[in-house]
């Protein structure tokens, strides 16, 4: 009698196993993954870097001394993009000033060539900056910002410089004139 009580025992031990296996058959957990992408701009590079427009002044003709035609000037900004939007780009014209002679010129002498510098490519809009330096080299420098970009952007970028005067279509100073063109890409200002 023994023999057959142990037997029950066993079967009924093995039983109770296999429900208790059948419950707990699958266990589900879930893991939460994070990460996060800064915000970037980026201007390609220049192509060409710089622009020597050579000669400005009329050297023969009617004009002789004042400034002569000179065509407009194009730089490529190849690869730009920002990964996010409300972006805009802004544009710091410096007017081409003689910077040999620190002297303010005579009447009907400048030692200024203004020009107007548009960015084009971001916004349907160019980005445009014309300088209004007087004479005399004063007031030089001029900002303007473009249209807000809403939505991130990748294109090429094209520096267009136009429209080159002297104030006064005066006679330009003899020297080496400098001026600069600086371009930001970020942020909108306004907003």
């Amino acid at each position: 009698m023994r023999h057959s009580l142990s037997i029950a025992a066993i079967t009924l031990g093995l039983a109770f196993a296999g429900a208790a296996q059948a419950q707990s058959t699958t266990d589900t957990r879930s893991v939460t993954v994070n990460g996060t992408v800064a915000q970037v701009c980026v201007l390609g590079a220049p192509a060409p870097t710089s622009i020597n427009l050579g000669q400005m002044a009329a050297t023969s003709g009617t004009r002789t001394g004042k400034l002569g035609a000179i065509a407009d000037q194009s730089v490529s900004l190849p690869a730009t993009f920002c990964n996010y939007g409300g972006t805009q780009i802004t544009v710091v014209a410096t007017a081409l000033i003689e910077g040999n002679d620190e002297a303010t010129p005579p009447s009907g002498f400048s030692k200024a060539v203004n020009f107007t510098a548009n960015v084009s490519g971001w916004t349907p809009t160019a980005a445009s900056v014309t300088t209004t330096a007087a004479s005399d080299g004063s007031n030089a420098t001029t900002t303007s910002g473009g249209p807000e970009q809403a939505q991130p952007n990748s294109t090429s970028l094209t520096l267009t410089l136009t429209n080159f005067s002297a104030p006064g279509d005066s006679i330009l100073v003899a020297g080496g004139y400098n001026g600069l063109v600086t371009i930001t890409l970020g942020p909108d200002g306004g907003h």
